[in-house]
């Protein structure tokens, strides 16, 4: 399932947890080992940049932070992003450089890469965001399945096991996900791909697709 492999979606060098993905071949296997990694990379960060805050909390200190967001660690919050009012953040969190988490929006268990936009009322879970994709207002992760089975990643007749019962969606460099969206346990959208809004996905949605619903998936080109 090449589309749906770390070398396809994601430039690593946009993100301060480049190192979390050495070694592995699909962004998902690297969603158990996200709360670990923080606190051995957030050791390592520089004092005089990154200013710790409480059990395993480290905050840039070009970060702009609103007093009422809610940081629970592990988290890092990377240089020069902003975490805006009432924004909650639950722990296993990186939130990149340049990243904007918006108003009301709720983070776990995540990877935002650098300047990912998550700016209003946002649920993102169990997922990992590439450079420069972007979340609607009100788009969400699902990351548990109804019947709470193990997740499938689903590419037309191919199937690939995760073994995981939370995993919310791996999006690629420079995605669109348009306002009221939902992607589904196990969705992986390809660099450059657009999800039209109020859109209810699921499975591999491949790079340069413009997503508009269910069934109807056109390459950029042919829109």
């Amino acid at each position: 399932m090449e589309s749906a492999k770390i070398a396809n979606l994601y430039d690593i060098t946009k993100t301060i947890a480049a190192d979390v993905f050495e070694g592995k071949e699909y962004p998902w296997e690297v969603l158990p080992e996200i709360g670990a990694f923080i606190v051995k990379l957030g050791e390592s960060l520089d004092p005089e940049k990154y200013e710790k805050r409480g059990e395993n909390i480290w905050v840039a200190k070009s970060a702009k932070v609103f007093e009422s967001a809610y940081l629970n660690g592990p988290l890092i919050i990377d240089e020069e992003a902003e975490v805006r009012h009432c924004a909650f953040i639950r722990g296993n969190a990186i939130v990149g450089k340049n990243c904007v988490v918006g108003n009301s929006t709720e983070l776990k268990n995540v990877i935002l890469f650098d300047n990912v936009q998550v700016p209003h009322y946002n649920y993102v879970g169990d997922s990992i965001l590439g450079y420069k994709s972007h979340m609607g207002a009100g788009s969400i992760t699902s990351n548990v399945k109804s019947d709470k089975t193990l997740v499938v990643v689903k590419d037309g007749e191919d199937r690939i096991e995760t073994g995981l019962k939370k995993f919310g969606a791996m999006l690629g460099d420079f995605v669109e996900v348009g306002c009221n969206s939902v992607l589904n346990p196990g969705s992986v959208i390809g660099r450059h791909s657009n999800i039209y809004p109020t859109s209810c996905v699921r499975g591999v949605i491949h790079e340069n697709s413009i997503f508009k619903k269910s069934g109807e998936v056109v390459r950029k080109e042919e829109k």
